[in-house]
């Protein structure tokens, strides 16, 4: 089984950039997609044998916003997780198939300043157990932008973004404790020690160009398992945003 994660930074903009090419190509089995920017009606998108789930931002215009296309019909498909406050910017969406929960996620950011980093550890703790929760059913694929670079190896320059948004200490220990609920970094258990893998880059100072990155989209899977990954790639060959795709190949 193939799964994709990609924020695309507005999807309109990347559908002029190649995403239905990139789509096409990658023929995924279920395809999940952050920050689309969108309201319903805005894009009509022809994804020939693919059902379509979207979950907007309530009242924010061109903010925020997830998509799920799988080629199975999913048993269940769940927008947001059940609590008012977290559930209107349309950062979450669950299906749920035969074997395993499928939840993409747009993690809130902190915000420069660090003005929104309160709220998201209340969303971070709250996304954990609501995990935990789906979790104690069947194992969990966790896939998308996580707004964090969790340890020095995952951006290029730790030291100087010590303090910044997506490389505090308060978002990486939220990461930690929800690795150690239970969950595996897929991309770190097959290549534990790979440096310069990224799959976010600004788009000031030449950023990609000179691969000047963070890797803050993941996908993340319950421990039991882990041993049925076969293959994480990131696909940093691909733009149309100022983050590149994720691919996971799993034994499902």
């Amino acid at each position: 089984m193939k799964l994709v994660t990609w924020n695309v930074n507005g999807l309109r903009a990347c559908l002029d950039k190649g995403f239905l090419e990139y789509f096409k190509e990658v023929n995924a089995d279920i395809f999940s997609i952050q920050e689309t920017k969108l309201q319903p009606g805005q894009v009509e998108l022809e994804l020939d044998g693919y059902y379509q789930y979207w979950n907007y931002a309530v009242n924010k215009k061109g903010y925020s916003g997830t998509a799920v296309f799988t080629k199975t019909k999913p048993l269940l498909v769940k927008l947001g997780m059940g609590i008012g406050e977290h559930d209107q910017e349309g950062r979450l969406i669950t299906a749920e198939f035969e074997n395993f929960y499928l939840v993409n996620v747009y993690t809130p950011n902190s915000q420069r300043g660090l003005t929104r980093l309160q709220y998201r550890m209340e969303w971070e703790d709250d996304f954990r157990s609501y995990i935990l929760r789906l979790d104690a059913k069947k194992p969990v694929i966790i896939c998308g932008d996580k707004n964090v670079a969790h340890k020095e190896i995952d951006l290029k320059n730790p030291d100087s973004n010590r303090k910044n948004a997506g490389f505090t200490d308060e978002e990486r220990q939220k990461m930690t404790e929800l690795l150690e609920a239970g969950f595996v970094d897929s991309f770190r258990y097959l290549y534990p020690d790979k440096k310069d893998a990224y799959t976010w880059w600004s788009y000031r100072f030449k950023a990609r160009e000179r691969n000047i990155g963070w890797r803050v989209d993941y996908f993340i899977v319950s421990q039991r398992i882990k041993d049925r990954i076969k293959d994480v790639q990131i696909h940093s060959h691909i733009f149309g945003s100022d983050h590149c795709p994720v691919v996971l190949e799993i034994d499902l």
